[in-house]
This record gives structure tokens, C-alpha cells and sequence, in this order.
């Protein structure tokens, strides 16, 4: 075998963008590896490694030959009657593509016969030379460049003042190590060499000679201080966040996207502890939270009850022996932050959140449907109907107070700065204008669930309000076919079904799906519009299918119950309770397939057929029987389901397998006198419709 090390290869860069680093890492590791993977040049059970700082990009690869095995070659040529003239001499068109292939008339001797469908074919048979590790490595890397999910790419020109080339940022080093060994490699106009560069203040050398590839990591971090693997940093991070904290007497909000983008912007870690002033904590605490993460890439710290306190964690990326300068600087920075939203929140307070009301009209939503203002006023019409269906009075009365409210802090100055908080700075200025809690609570809660696993509204006003948001967006965003296609969903329109499913089947409200559609869709008065019930129920049901599907229902399970569409949405999990226990049952699969028959019977009758029996058209014992079983079991199976029973109204049904198998073997459905055919069918349908009620059974038919 050829010679197996270890290899390395990094590329040193201005500091890269810090929200895509951590998958810029990940890709440029693998897409490297797959690619010298696909070339021969990795032994079995070679592994990779990613490292990914805000300065360099690298991949440490476990036993990379340095040539990949030669490998043999069968190329399929052309007929033998083609390729071989009567005499056995190659013709032209055999000698033309031999020479394509780098061969000449001397292998026609060597050529393989092979039957092949019908005629005898010709093969030659050749091998390959396998890559060359420098060469190998070279298409490798051009592959990771080319699969790296660049957010923009930068173009600069190289040093002889002509060349450019485009990157995410400007490269300055490329490091290539086969062992001890430089693999002669370049790009972006750097060659390959074993020196690297270490953090930019702290580096105990610069450069950095590599010894080999695996002293990668560990010379980084002696001698560069520079923590080079993403996940080890980000591990450093978190330990040295929660000890800082506990010494603090607090604990660091959770965050993983903010984690990940520290981890990214240091190489070097080093958390500190600062503090603001206490007045400051009168400013709703979400405020400033989200200042001090978006803007300063703090983490706050809270107390046991997870109240914010005035202190707070820097991830810094230099460790002086003095840390005091470092944690006044980052003091001294955070309290303009600060200072600015509470100015926000004071001048905010000043003007009562219903006096935004009016503004809205003058706020675009959307170009076809009109402004926030018409928008506010179609869900107010949809709330009070939603909160007269589900008892009226106070119920109805608070809904349309809170969806009147619910976009007025739209027009604050908080939310102007902090788009992420609207919804909960209208709590806080309606608890502040004493409007009552449930109010309150809904105009933040209109907004959930704002994304899976998220909490439902916390009170009935709140679902109501919530509901009414949400049916307006999707009817009003269908209704001028603004629909999601593939990947794009610019309306979130996937996540509004969503919480319209969640909160009509966890909240079980006894609200009809197409009900509820058809009353969205009447409030809209605009050119254009058409009320889209049936597209925007598939798209619901769909989406309902979808999530029951990844809760663990199977295919079958879910298209029974799901296929007949049923209007009340909370029924659905006591109606997949009750077909999983009905397949469970001996008679299952037989009266499954029978039902997919009957299915398939009534489907072909023009006009449709009428589930409508007389008796005294009933000649064989075989379709009496089944009329007596049927008299016996539908009003039981019809009195469970109204009762909500539904794995009791399925279970009785399971006696009605012995007169359907014996109706089917004994009876001609398609008789030739038309009075009988047409009562036969009727006693199907009759059958058909006692089966279907809970789900639709011919679903579980194999």
C-alpha cells in the first residue's frame, strides 16, 4: 500500500463572517474529505476533523495515501459487427474511438467479447492510475471552495496588483501537511507551506512552524493561544460562563444561536463580569436583554427566579493580567444601550397604547389587502365571531378590546428599535394604561405560537385574538394566491397553519375548520380577492398530516383520519386512538379490504347511490343477513360517536365481518334486474357510510 499519514490542510483568513462560520467549517472539512474519499486517496476508516476559528478554516484527515491504488477500467466500445470487419480487422469507427481513449490497433487482440441484450459487444479492459495526493488534494480543495454557503462573496486582488479572485475574505496563508511533509498545492494565489499565524495580539510566536499534521491543534493553542476546534472553544465558553456565573450568584440566559456566534468571534475566550446601574432594571427586562445581546453580544445574567439582575458576561478574546480596563470599556459601552431604551420605554409610556390605533391606517400590510389598519379591523370582526362561538359576553368583549390593541405598539419607539418585541411591549403598555390582564396577555400571546414547540396563548381571550391573526393572514394571504411554493413560505403561512392546528386540537374548541374559513374570508372587501376555503383547507390538512406523521402516527393511521376531513380538529387524537385499537382487532384487515371494495363499487355508479335498503327486495339470505347485522350495529356504533366514543363506535363494527365476507362471496351486487341492483347498492352505501364515520377504514386496507 502507498505511503499513509495524516494530513492537514488550513486556510488562514481576515476574520470571516461570524453567524456562518461554524457551517463554513463543517463543509469545508467534509466536502474536502468526501472528495478524497471519492478519489481513492483515504485508507478504510479514515476520519476527519474540523477546525474553524474567525481566522482560519481547517481539516485534519486521518490516513491519506499519497498515491491512491491504480484501479481497473472496463469501457463498453461498440457492437463486434461494428467494430470488426469479416476478416476480424478493426474497422475505422473502432480504430477512431481506440484512439479517444488513448489506445491504438495493437490492443484490437486484447479486446473482451460480451454478450450484451441481444448482440456481442466489445470492452476494453485498461487500469487506471490512481491520483496523486497533490493532485488529489488540489481538485479537493477547489470542490470545498466551491461548496462553502458563502453569505457574500468578497473579490480583492492579489499582490501583482492584477489578478483578482473572489472569496468570502481575503486569504493570506494555506497550510498543507501529509505528515511532516508540505503537499505542493495552491489557491487564491497562496502556496502551500507549514507556517500559520497565531491570535493576533496574544501568539507567544509568529509565525507558527508547524512541525506535522498533528501537531496542528496542540502548537495552536501553546503557541499561537488560539483555541482552533469550533466545538472545544464553544465547550471552553460555556464552562467558563457557568463558573463565572455561579461566582456572580446568578445564572447566564440560554442562547445557543448568540453561543455560536461568540464562539465564532473569538479565539482566545475569556468571560469577564460587568455591571450596570439597578435603575436600569425598570425597563422591562426583554429590552434590555435583547440590547445587550444583539447589539453587544453580552449574556445577561438572571437570578434564581430568572429576574434579570444588573450584572452581565463578556465573552472577551484576550486574558490581561489586569482584566479592569477590558470590563470598564464594555461598562462604559452598554450604558448608552441602555440609557436608550429606557428614553424609548419613558416616551413610549407618555401616549396611551389605543391613541396608536388611528396610525395604523396610515401603515401599509400589504399592497392588495390594504393597510394595518384595515388589516386590525378584520381581525377584530373575526375575534368577536370566534369569541361568540365559544360562549360570547365578556369573552367577546375583551377579544375585540385586545385585538383592536394588538398592533398598536407597532407605531412605538421600542419596537421601531426592537422589531423582536413587538407583541410584548403591547403588554406592557396596556398593563401600564390598566387595561385588565387578559387583555394584556393577549396582545403578546396574538402573536404564538411563534414557532414549533413554542407555548399556546396563556388565556382564552389570548386564543381567540390568536386565532383570529392568524385565519386572517392565511385567508387573506391565499386569497390573492400568495402561496407558499417549495422552500419559499415569505409569510410564514406553514407556521400560521401550524398554530391554527395546534390551538383548535390542544385547546379542543368545538370550532368547524371550514366554519371558521369561511368566516375569515368573508371579512375581506378587496379587488381581487377569492375566498380560498377548499386550497386553504388542503394546505391546513396537509400540514396537520404532515406534523401527525412526525409524532409517530404511521402513513396509514393518519390518511384514514386525515382523508375525511374532519371539522372539529381536537377529535383527531381520539380518532387515531380508536383506529389503531380497531387494527389491533382479528376482523380488521378483513372488513379494511372489504370497505376499500365497497369504496370502489359505489364509486363507479353514475349519479351516485342512495344508502336507502327496502326489505322486501332483499332475496338472498346472505344480503338479509347483512341488513339484520347492519339494523344491530350501526345505532350502536352511531350512538358511541355521537357520545366521542370513537374506539367504542369502531370496535362494534367488528361484527359485521362474517355477513360482509358471506354478502360478498354469496351475492351478485350488479344484478341484472335494475330494482335489485339499485337496493343492493343502497345496502352498501348503508354499509359504507356505517364504516366511515370515525375514519376512513379502506385507508388501512394493504
Amino acid at each position: 500500500m502507498s505511503d499513509t499519514r495524516n494530513l492537514l490542510v488550513e486556510l488562514f483568513v481576515e476574520e470571516l463572517p461570524p453567524k456562518a462560520l461554524k457551517k463554513l467549517g463543517e463543509v469545508y472539512a467534509q466536502t474536502l474529505f468526501q472528495s478524497l474519499q471519492a478519489q481513492g486517496l483515504c485508507a478504510a476508516g479514515a476520519t476527519v476533523t474540523a477546525y474553524a476559528s474567525p481566522r482560519r478554516l481547517a481539516a485534519h484527515v486521518t490516513a491519506v495515501l499519497a498515491q491512491a491504488p491504480d484501479k481497473a477500467v472496463s469501457q463498453k466500445l461498440m457492437p463486434v459487427a461494428v467494430g470488426l470487419d469479416a476478416g476480424g480487422n478493426a474497422t475505422p469507427a473502432l480504430l477512431k474511438k481506440l484512439a479517444a481513449l488513448g489506445a491504438d490497433a495493437s490492443v484490437v487482440s486484447k479486446l473482451r467479447r460480451e454478450v450484451d441484450g441481444k448482440a456481442e459487444v466489445l470492452f476494453f479492459d485498461s487500469t487506471a492510475k490512481g491520483a496523486v495526493l497533490a493532485d488529489g488534494l488540489q481538485k479537493a480543495l477547489e470542490a470545498a471552495f466551491a461548496a462553502l454557503p458563502i453569505p457574500k462573496v468578497m473579490t480583492y486582488q492579489l499582490a501583482d496588483g492584477w489578478t483578482t479572485v473572489n472569496f468570502v475574505r481575503p486569504g493570506h496563508g494555506l497550510v498543507a501537511l501529509h505528515g511532516a511533509d508540505v503537499v505542493p498545492i495552491s489557491v487564491l494565489g497562496l502556496a502551500a507551506g507549514r507556517e500559520t499565524h497565531g491570535h493576533r495580539f496574544e501568539a507567544a510566536k509568529d509565525p507558527i512552524v508547524l512541525k506535522d499534521a498533528d501537531s496542528y491543534a496542540g502548537q495552536l493553542e501553546a503557541e499561537g493561544a488560539v483555541i482552533p476546534g469550533f466545538a472545544a472553544r464553544r465547550a471552553e465558553i460555556v464552562r467558563q460562563l457557568a463558573e463565572a456565573a455561579a461566582k456572580a450568584g446568578g445564572q447566564p440566559i440560554e442562547d445557543e444561536a448568540l453561543l455560536d456566534e461568540v464562539t465564532a468571534l473569538v479565539e482566545r475566550p475569556n468571560v469577564l463580569t460587568g455591571q450596570f446601574e439597578e435603575a436600569f432594571l425598570q425597563v422591562p427586562q426583554e429590552c434590555l436583554i435583547l440590547t445587550m445581546k444583539a447589539n453587544q453580544k453580552y449574556f445577561p445574567l438572571l437570578d434564581k427566579a430568572g429576574k434579570l439582575t444588573n450584572k452581565f458576561l463578556i465573552v472577551s478574546n484576550i486574558r490581561p493580567a489586569d482584566p479592569s480596563a477590558v470590563i470598564g470599556g464594555n461598562e462604559r459601552v452598554v450604558r448608552p444601550r441602555l440609557a436608550d431604551a429606557k428614553f424609548f420605554f419613558d416616551q413610549d409610556r407618555k401616549k396611551p397604547l389605543d391613541s396608536r390605533v388611528l396610525g395604523l391606517a396610515k401603515v401599509v400590510y400589504h399592497n392588495k389587502l390594504g393597510t394595518q389598519g384595515e388589516r386590525v379591523g378584520r381581525v377584530q370582526a373575526i375575534a368577536r365571531a370566534i369569541g361568540d362561538a365559544l360562549g360570547g359576553g365578556e369573552l367577546t368583549r375583551m377579544a375585540d378590546r385586545a385585538a383592536l390593541l394588538a398592533k398598536a405598539d407597532l407605531l412605538t419607539d421600542m419596537v421601531g428599535e426592537f422589531p423582536e418585541l413587538q407583541g410584548i411591549m403591547g403588554r406592557y403598555y396596556a398593563l401600564n394604561d390598566k387595561e385588565p390582564a387578559d387583555i394584556a396577555d393577549a396582545i403578546e400571546d396574538h402573536y404564538k405560537p411563534r414557532f414549533a414547540g413554542d407555548s399556546l396563548p396563556r388565556g382564552k381571550v389570548g386564543t381567540v385574538v390568536a386565532l383570529a391573526d392568524k385565519l386572517e393572514t392565511l385567508t387573506g394571504m391565499f386569497g390573492i394566491g400568495q402561496v407558499p411554493t417549495g422552500d419559499k413560505d415569505p409569510f410564514a403561512l406553514r407556521r400560521h397553519a401550524l398554530g391554527v392546528i395546534r390551538m383548535l386540537s390542544e385547546s379542543d374548541l368545538d370550532l368547524p375548520l371550514d366554519q371558521l374559513l369561511n368566516l375569515a374570508g368573508a371579512q375581506f372587501e378587496v379587488p381581487g380577492f377569492v375566498l380560498p376555503v377548499n386550497p386553504l383547507a388542503d394546505f391546513i390538512y396537509e400540514r396537520l398530516a404532515h406534523g401527525l406523521r412526525e409524532q409517530g402516527y404511521s402513513a396509514q393511521e393518519v390518511d384514514a383520519v386525515v382523508g375525511l376531513r374532519p371539522q372539529r380538529l381536537g377529535d383527531i387524537p381520539k380518532r387515531l386512538a380508536a383506529v389503531r385499537a380497531f387494527a389491533a382487532l382479528p376482523e380488521a384487515a378483513s372488513l379494511a379490504a372489504a370497505n376499500k371494495r365497497v369504496g370502489n363499487i359505489l364509486k363507479k355508479v353514475e349519479g351516485g347511490v342512495t344508502a336507502k335498503i327496502d326489505a322486501s327486495l332483499l332475496q338472498e339470505a346472505a344480503e338479509s343477513a347483512l341488513n339484520a347485522a347492519l339494523a344491530q350495529v350501526k345505532p350502536q356504533a352511531d350512538a358511541a360517536f355521537e357520545k366521542g366514543d370513537y374506539t367504542a363506535s369502531l370496535k362494534a363494527l367488528a361484527a359485521l365481518r362474517a355477513p360482509v365476507d358471506a354478502f360478498f362471496t354469496d351475492v351478485m351486487v350488479n344484478a341484472e334486474d335494475e330494482r335489485l341492483r339499485a337496493n343492493r347498492l343502497g345496502l352498501l352505501a348503508t354499509l359504507h357510510q356505517a364504516m366511515n364515520r370515525v375514519a376512513d377504514l379502506s385507508r388501512l386496507s394493504a
